[in-house]
């Protein structure tokens, strides 16, 4: 009998492990997923080199493309949810999504022009397709793809803000105090109606893809900067 003993022992593990909630993958998705992962980002937010400040203009200039203008994943996201608590929630992030767009609109002006780097036209291509899936995300007909890919986008802002401030610094600028929704509220509204397979997957499919844009974007710094020799 003491050859089944360690299988006895994992069924029983397996049976005190507690369910993961949609709400609850969806944020350790962006944890997992998400640019706070990624190596270059980190590089950012810790260079100082003598090429670190056009490093870190090339990254606002390029966050800006992508995120910098009207209507964007949540504005477009709200313009489709019906009302309600998902609705109400998305009403409050496009307020303080609103504000860090300003924010980073300022920022991009402040930081200088963007560095001139190898490649542009393939860099323009690049960014023209990731607004293109950030629109088509954001405007699925599937249930739940939108509110993934927004919840998705509040999420993984943090990061992103971090790198936003550390360039506003360089700048000297001020950064405003933070104003997206927090984890609490995304657990909330994601569980709001999410019980449906369907449209778990559907939500875990928008943020996989918002995340998959953000991780790129970063991919796509990275090589910019070794095309210009900074990194």
């Amino acid at each position: 009998m003491a050859n089944f003993r360690p299988a006895a022992q994992q069924k029983a593990a397996l049976a005190n492990v507690q369910p993961v909630s949609v709400a609850e993958a969806q944020l350790a998705r962006v944890a997992g997923e998400g640019c706070a992962r990624h190596s270059y980002l980190n590089s950012l937010l810790e260079a100082a080199g003598r090429h670190s400040g056009r490093d870190l203009a090339d990254a606002v200039h390029l966050l800006c493309s992508l995120h910098g203008r009207y209507p964007g994943v949540i504005e477009l996201a709200l313009q489709r949810a019906p009302k309600g608590a998902v609705q109400a929630w998305l009403g409050r992030a496009s307020e303080g999504f609103e504000r860090e767009r300003l924010f980073l609109v300022r920022l991009t002006s402040a930081v200088g022009p963007l560095p001139s780097t190898p490649g542009a036209g393939e860099t323009e291509t690049s960014l023209v397709a990731a607004r293109h899936a950030l629109e088509t995300l954001a405007m699925s007909e599937r249930e739940g793809c939108s509110l993934g890919a927004a919840t998705a986008l509040v999420g993984d802002w943090l990061p992103i803000r971090r790198l936003l401030d550390r360039a506003a610094t360089r700048a000297g600028i001020e950064s405003p105090a933070p104003s997206l929704p927090d984890d609490n509220s995304i657990l909330a509204v994601i569980g709001d109606g999410t019980e449906a397979p369907a449209r778990a997957r559907a939500l875990a499919f928008g943020g996989e893809q918002l995340l998959l844009q953000h991780r790129a974007l970063f991919d796509l710094l990275e090589a910019r900067a070794e095309a210009r020799g900074d990194y």
